[in-house]
């Protein structure tokens, strides 16, 4: 697995490591959208300590999702004192840091001030929801689309087919940032003035722990906003124009594992070198090892998200996976391309708090209790279905239900969904990146399930490897960080370091599930296109 395993004896260094930097500490952080995580990892890469909190999101309006982020600030100096306060060791030991945060939940400054325009706005928000119908309905985009399909027809270019199925998406910066920059005046002001300041959650936190001192973001967080463009590794020109985003407002992009500068003194009373920058998806994908093209990996959390490595060339797909900058580490750039599926997570937590369940142990042992659901299926919309159905209106929904149905046949329909679902993104892999898989890695708190980790290895016909550790953002992170830092010497010392928990083998083929998940693919169907005033 990778990363933290055993927890050692607090405070000690290494037997016989004379050297300051390899007795030292490395801090992971993650800012989820949920959590916020921070562990102590020694050169081992155990963890020696932990602390977390939970993140509040804010709900001020319909569909508006942002967090205050003076109290997002208070929390992650908290959870990094905490964390280091649970290792038994100084401030002085930790000998770098890095940082893992969800991915285009931004926020606007004042660059003299420091002070904020505004709250963090997730990227769970829909606030430029119309802004999002009226530009992909637009002329402007239809005849871009059509342009660059034309182009592409001559020319074969992955750039120009990334143009020609380019649609804007609430989850993406873009056009959340331009609905700022036409409803805030005090921004409009500030940009005119040459005083205002954008970022993400990576960039705004650099800003925080230097005082204002750093001002940058890195490859992986900037790929992520809308706003880039990773076939020529730079902020699109083309799109900024279009939004009438001004490029002097985004930050300079670094390195991955790079020197972003060192936490202020006044911050913990020591300086501490700021050395990752990474978005959370990517840093589980670095976490997990998968250095290598065709490395799958499933994170399983709130949602699914499904990355490969592609190695140096950006996959843009018509079907779901869009292309990211994985990291950039010197001359080394990966790019991964992702699809993912929301409702996860979520799924399972709704169950919960129906008590259906009380934990996952228990929800496997129920699932199992039965030799199937008994034709009852479960589709997991809460927030509509993505690639490859992409219907926003889609309801999560049981269907077959009967009066002989038990609150076991509603769980068993739940976590066969789940798999059923990381199915449908795996077959689109196979079916639209031209890359053999070399192999598949699982993280995330769901993937504690064996129930659904099990189905999905006989659903995909692989092996799927599960970590010790499944909480890869924060090890990503501060792996990152140590191989900036010299305290691991390069990624091959990082897959001596991860440890397999389980490697889940196929013991039944996919054809014995076929008639469910026809079924299923059945009740998908019918919950498609239910809210039909969105």
């Amino acid at each position: 697995m990778s990363g933290p395993s055993a927890v050692a004896e607090p405070g000690l260094p290494e037997p016989g490591a004379s050297d300051p930097l390899r007795a030292g500490f490395v801090l992971g952080l993650d800012v989820g959208s949920t959590v916020i995580r921070c562990h102590v990892y020694d050169r081992a890469a155990r963890v020696r300590g932990s602390s977390a909190q939970k993140v509040e999101s804010l709900y001020p309006q319909a569909g508006w999702v942002e967090i205050d982020p003076d109290v997002l600030w208070a929390q992650f100096v908290a959870v990094m004192k905490e964390a280091v306060k649970a290792a038994g060791v100084e401030m002085n030991q930790i000998v770098g840091l890095g940082i893992s945060t969800q991915r285009a939940t931004f926020i606007t400054w004042d660059k003299t001030t420091g002070n904020h325009f505004h709250n963090l706005i997730s990227w769970q928000d829909l606030r430029a929801a119309d802004l999002v119908k009226s530009w992909n309905r637009s002329l402007t985009i239809k005849l871009l689309h059509s342009s660059c399909r034309l182009l592409h027809f001559f020319t074969r270019s992955k750039r120009l087919l990334a143009g020609s199925v380019l649609t804007f998406t609430t989850q993406h910066v873009s056009l959340r940032l331009a609905w700022v920059l036409q409803n805030l005046p005090e921004v409009q002001k500030a940009i005119e003035e040459e005083n205002c300041r954008f970022g993400t959650i990576d960039t705004w936190l650099l800003h925080k722990l230097t005082k204002g001192s750093e001002y940058a973001t890195d490859f992986s967080n900037a790929s992520t906003t809308g706003l880039f463009d990773p076939y020529e590794m730079c902020w699109s020109g083309l799109i900024t124009s279009l939004l009438s985003i001004p490029c002097s407002l985004l930050p300079p992009v670094k390195d991955t594992s790079h020197n972003f500068g060192t936490v202020n003194e006044e911050i913990f009373g020591v300086s501490i070198p700021i050395m990752a920058l990474v978005a959370d998806q990517q840093s589980a994908m670095f976490g997990e090892c998968c250095f290598h093209t065709g490395d799958v990996k499933f994170t399983m959390g709130t949602g699914t998200f499904l990355d490969i490595n592609t190695g140096n060339n950006c996959e843009q797909t018509t079907g779901g996976f869009y292309p990211l900058i994985g990291w950039k580490i010197g001359q080394e750039v990966v790019c991964v391309a992702e699809s993912n599926a929301a409702d996860t997570g979520t799924a399972i937590k709704w169950a919960q708090q129906l008590n259906l369940f009380t934990d996952a142990d228990e929800s496997e042992k129920m699932a199992k209790h039965l030799e199937d659901a008994e034709g009852v299926y479960f589709v997991p919309s809460f927030s509509g279905l993505q690639a490859p159905v992409n219907d926003p209106c889609a309801c999560a929904s049981f269907m077959g239900l009967k009066p002989s149905t038990s609150k076991y046949h509603l769980v068993r329909a739940i976590l066969e969904s789940l798999a059923f679902r990381n199915k449908q993104l795996y077959d689109m892999l196979q079916k639209e990146i031209h890359i053999p898989i070399t192999r598949v890695r699982a993280d995330g708190g769901v993937c504690r399930n064996n129930f659904i980790m099990q189905m999905t290895s006989d659903l995909i016909n692989e092996n799927i490897d599960r970590p010790v550790q499944v909480d890869m953002s924060c090890w990503g992170a501060a792996s990152l960080a140590g191989l900036a830092l010299g305290l691991w010497t390069d990624k091959e010392e990082l897959k001596r370091l991860r440890e397999s928990e389980m490697v889940f083998k196929p013991q039944k083929k996919w054809q014995e599930y076929e008639m469910s998940m026809e079924n299923w693919g059945k009740a998908v169907k019918r919950s498609m296109n239910w809210y039909t005033g969105t």
